[in-house]
């Protein structure tokens, strides 16, 4: 019953005939951060529910290339925080596809692992697991929709601003615990020209800067 009420909090729509069905098929992971959770080439057998914490998804280089820092190149895409569920990792419950994303936590998490097979049974045995799929899978795209629009269409002052207000409003927090090295990895630039804009930011009173965090202040 603790795992049920624990689903149930964060997915409420959930009847309760699927609740039963997720204690009988699903498991429980408590994920640390830093974890990776999915890697490019991996086959797919579970997607992923987030009861807590903060996932990250990301692109990596599929050549292996590497900036002159030293750091592989990322391509930032969402978060995934709680009450979400991985649209990529949906996806490969037909042919067996393997991932063509990365994702790993950036905070502790607790994650709910359904077989693929499962979710797919469920499609059309429960309606509200059916739009809950559905409604992921236009989440995600609108969120791709906006990232792609921020990068062919800003230039990279307006592409950081972006982020910052994304990171804010993901995590219902002003501050970023973040370095100027990791939002370069996840924009695929340079820290030096993270860092010259943000102090640019800064001196305008937009965020104020900490060693190991971001202060958002008026964005």
């Amino acid at each position: 019953m603790a795992f049920i009420e624990s689903i149930q909090k964060v997915f409420p729509a959930f009847d309760t005939e699927l609740l039963e069905q997720m204690e009988a098929d699903a498991s429980f992971r408590l994920v640390p951060s830093g974890s990776e959770l999915m890697r490019p080439g991996q086959f797919i057998r579970s997607t992923m529910l987030i009861l807590s914490g903060l996932v990250k998804v990301y692109r990596e280089d599929g050549e292996g290339k590497y900036r002159e820092d030293g750091e592989g190149n990322e391509f930032f895409m969402y978060y995934l925080k709680p009450g979400d569920g991985c649209a990529l990792s949906m996806t490969c419950m037909v042919g067996s596809q393997t991932s063509t994303i990365a994702a790993k936590t950036v905070q502790d998490s607790e994650v709910i692992m359904i077989p693929l097979e499962k979710m797919d049974a469920w499609m059309s045995r429960y309606k509200s697991w059916y739009h809950f799929v559905v409604r992921t899978y236009r989440d995600r795209f609108e969120e791709m929709l906006q990232t792609l629009d921020s990068v062919a269409f800003r230039n990279m002052d307006e592409r950081l601003e972006f982020y910052l207000k994304r990171h804010r409003d993901t995590t219902r927090s002003n501050i970023i615990p973040i370095t100027h090295q990791e939002i370069a990895q996840e924009l695929n630039s340079s820290r030096e020209v993270i860092s010259r804009l943000l102090k640019k930011m800064s001196e305008r009173g937009k965020v104020k800067l900490h060693r190991y965090h971001v202060e958002i202040l008026d964005l």
